[in-house]
């Protein structure tokens, strides 16, 4: 395989994401612009925007790999990625577009009138934003490695320099942009080869993938005392619920005009997800077919990369690997923004202006911080995906689900729809959450996947702590109704009241 012309493809998604960058620049002024673009953004281009920055190096490179590693099981991933959405779209969306706030640590001060809790849902969104961001550089530095050879670490460091120079030009109303072209890049990128294969397969009459019943019948697996039943459930919970929680993505739904725009665009990320994912399935199942896994750096994740030489000779072979490494740099890239935007937002205003306040003895203004902390954002999870382990892709994104349901989650659902909700309670529920899903996390990454209940229960905690988390703030907040914060009435009913209808006639504060 040659690695000119995929090494083209990559160096041209970088260009376009950097010359997009600079072109929102130009439409970048307010503090509003960089951290929810003006909350202009049309639902169409919104829902390509969330494609973009959500279909990560998990949906582009690991559900295919998955597909192939482990069978029709691997489809729950796809449909837990997708059903998160429809969770969105009936609990939440127009909620919190009416919330007014930029970030989800503004959406908990304002519904619970608590510093404390802000600072707490501020150290969670670094978190997540952070665990989802170490894959992203591991992908890219494999798959550049992959198609061209070049050192691991190269593709992690393009994606740092690319994706920090995007940010810090435009921030949000940039990367919205840039997004909303890169989820067409990358269905492009992925259907256009899957439709050369497909025809080059059909036409030679070529080999049958080579499957067993395992792999063709879901809730199996290999190992019978695994659980693979309450594994799923919980991967579903993880995922469905844990979508709701993500900070890069519920940031998106503060750019929205109005609440009603927000359900829209919602529905309309549901099509695009879809389209997306019938995609993936054509490589996975075809790389069961061409490929075996003796080489001696593979691994699944590669599935997509590595299918299309095994097709198709020469040139063609060439510029297939070259139209899906672009994809995946895509993928890198605009999920990596996403997650830098969020991340950034939430430094600026809790860490670094303050800092640079108390510093300096002055104040700064938002763009000079913001585009301090998109740096901070980025340098740290570069520098600790060379400590972390290789975990399959989409595996290692979904760490970052089940912290995310398990902690904003229930925050969010109780939030937007329990009036009795206090801020003891909202607290006790993050941190029972993030204590028991970070926990359980860490255990497995120590000692490894065991059989048995206890191995399934900490490997795939989500079925158990969200409930537990939920729990305990209903719990901690019926033990304490002197704590219900006194804005509360008035706070909910600007999160529900239609904006065809005006707040300030009821009393409330009017949007923002």
């Amino acid at each position: 395989m040659s690695g000119v012309l995929p090494g083209l493809a990559v160096l041209a998604v970088c260009v376009l994401t950097l010359v997009l960058g600079v072109f929102g620049l130009r439409l970048s002024r307010r503090t509003s612009d960089f951290y929810v673009a003006g909350r202009t953004v049309t639902p169409g281009r919104n829902a390509a925007a969330i494609g973009g920055e959500y279909l990560s190096a998990a949906s582009f490179l690991g559900v295919a790999g998955l597909v192939y590693d482990t069978g029709v099981d691997a489809l729950w991933y796809p449909i837990g990625y997708t059903a998160g959405y429809v969770v969105l779209l009936v609990l939440v969306a127009a909620p919190l577009r009416r919330s007014g706030a930029y970030t989800l640590p503004d959406f908990a001060e304002a519904r619970l009138e608590s510093r404390a809790v802000r600072h707490l849902c501020t150290v969670l969104v670094v978190f997540i934003g952070w665990l989802y961001l170490v894959p992203q550089f591991q992908g890219a530095g494999f798959t550049l490695r992959l198609v061209t050879g070049a050192p691991e670490r190269l593709g992690a460091t393009v994606v740092l320099v690319v994706v920090v120079l995007s940010v810090a030009a435009g921030g949000m109303r940039s990367i919205t942009l840039v997004q909303a072209v890169q989820y067409w890049v990358k269905l492009t990128a992925l259907a256009v080869p899957a439709g050369v294969i497909v025809a080059v397969w059909w036409a030679t009459r070529g080999p049958l993938p080579q499957v067993d019943s395992s792999w063709l019948l879901p809730l199996t697996g290999e190992v019978p005392d695994r659980h693979h039943l309450y594994r799923t459930f919980s991967l579903l919970v993880a995922l469905a619920l844990g979508t709701t929680g993500l900070p890069h993505v519920v940031v998106r739904y503060y750019t929205n005009p109005d609440g009603a725009q927000a359900r829209r665009t919602t529905v309309r990320v549901l099509w695009l997800l879809g389209m997306f994912y019938v995609v993936t399935i054509v490589y996975g199942v075809l790389g069961r077919a061409y490929l075996a896994s003796s080489a001696e750096d593979w691994r699944a994740d590669t599935v997509v990369l590595r299918l299309p030489a095994q097709v198709v000779d020469g040139v063609p072979a060439d510029l297939l690997v070259a139209a899906l490494a672009g994809g995946a740099f895509a993928a890198f890239l605009s999920t990596s923004s996403g997650l830098a935007v969020a991340v950034t937002g939430v430094l600026n205003q809790d860490v670094v202006r303050p800092l640079l306040a108390k510093v300096t003895g002055g104040d700064h203004s938002e763009v000079t911080g913001f585009r301090l902390a998109a740096v901070v954002a980025v340098l740290v999870p570069y520098g600790l995906s060379r400590f972390f382990p290789e975990v399959g892709l989409a595996a290692f994104v979904t760490l970052a689900f089940v912290v995310a349901a398990s902690t904003f989650f229930p925050l969010l659902a109780l939030g937007v729809w329990w009036p009795r909700l206090t801020v003891p309670g909202a607290a006790a529920g993050l941190l029972v959450g993030a204590v028991l899903a970070t926990g359980a996390i860490g255990v497995t990454v120590l000692v490894g996947d065991r059989p048995g209940w206890a191995g399934a229960l900490l490997a795939q905690p989500a079925a158990w702590t969200v409930p537990v988390a939920l729990l305990t703030a209903v719990g901690v907040s019926l033990a304490t109704p002197h704590r219900i914060p006194r804005g509360t009435r008035r706070t909910l009913v600007r999160l529900h009241t239609p904006e065809s209808i005006p707040t300030g006639a009821l009393g409330v504060p009017a949007r923002r």
